[in-house]
């Protein structure tokens, strides 16, 4: 008896997000598209993942400016999208994108969409956007799935700070170069790279780097979505046997924080200095920007040497 009431329960409540759902997107299509170069965010892998104001903006553009038009076609077409349809991507950039400012010019609807995921990130999107900025054109964009947050948000590793750094260099002396620009760098790192390289990518990573937590994500959204976590010298050996197809993410912890903030000494030598010249705020915040430290730290320690 309770499970059927469970189940009846369960169907309604479905039902209810069907509706509203059905109804909010009905909404937005009704409503007129104004003229704009829309950032559409698409699914990485998982097609319920397309937002309701994606699935609006894709229905109503003039224009879908796609990186491969026959993979956007599949993806239009589950949805039973047929708008117009044109190719923008690193071959053409050059050609199509004053076609493309000219539309907007226009008062045209342009939707920028990527294989997969959210524009710009590691596509020619940047330069459109820019042009159409510099024309006092309006960008807007629709956010959605994002390959490297996925991976980040479900690496275990800090999100406070991260940055993204695309893909390396494909050979191993600009690569090892690249990872030691960033060896230092107080944050997260999420890169790129293709099945292929991954493995001396990874120990590149470990030598150059350190030891390190690290994370790598692959089929993110699919039905064999994997996230493998260890330390950086660990994870190829963890991957050893499996098919490194395709492309995958990598996350990696930051460095250690006694290799990258300042210890209490340099501080205080800069908070002497910086009061010589200045108030103990306008010191205070100098310090804490220059050593990229938290204010409260050198603000206590402010008021010990203030106090001898």
């Amino acid at each position: 008896m309770q499970d059927h009431r469970d189940n009846k329960r369960i169907k309604e409540a479905v039902g209810a997000v069907a509706i509203r759902a059905s109804e909010a997107l009905s909404d937005l299509i009704a409503r007129p598209l104004a003229p704009a170069l829309y950032l559409v965010a698409t699914p990485i892998g998982n097609l319920a993942d397309i937002s309701l104001r994606a699935l609006a903006v894709l229905a109503r553009a003039d224009l879908i400016a796609a990186e491969d038009t026959r993979h956007s076609k599949k993806l239009l077409a589950h949805f039973g999208l047929s708008g117009a349809l044109g190719a923008y991507h690193e071959h053409n950039a050059e050609r199509e994108r004053p076609k493309l400012i000219a539309r907007l010019r226009a008062g045209q609807s342009v939707a920028l969409i990527s294989d997969a995921g959210t524009p710009l990130i590691s596509d020619p999107g940047y330069k459109l956007v820019r042009d159409a900025l510099d024309a006092g054109l309006t960008v807007v964009s629709i956010p959605g799935p994002s390959a490297s947050l996925a991976a980040l948000t479900s690496s275990g590793l800090p999100t406070d700070t991260f940055l993204f750094a695309g893909f390396l260099p494909a050979k191993a002396g600009p690569r090892r170069a690249r990872l030691q620009e960033l060896k230092d760098v107080p944050a997260t790192l999420i890169v790129f790279e293709t099945g292929s390289r991954l493995s001396k990518s990874l120990a590149d990573m470990a030598d150059v780097l350190g030891p390190r937590e690290g994370a790598i994500a692959k089929e993110l959204t699919k039905l064999h979505e994997t996230v493998t976590r260890g330390q950086l010298n660990e994870l190829t050996s963890a991957l050893s046997g499996e098919a490194l197809k395709g492309e995958f993410v990598i996350v990696v912890g930051p460095p250690e924080a006694a290799a990258t903030e300042a210890s209490d000494a340099d501080i205080a030598e800069q908070l002497e200095r910086a009061l010589k010249v200045e108030s103990f705020r306008d010191a205070v915040r100098s310090v804490a920007e220059v050593l990229q430290v938290g204010r409260a730290r050198v603000y206590e320690l402010g008021l010990k040497l203030t106090r001898k």
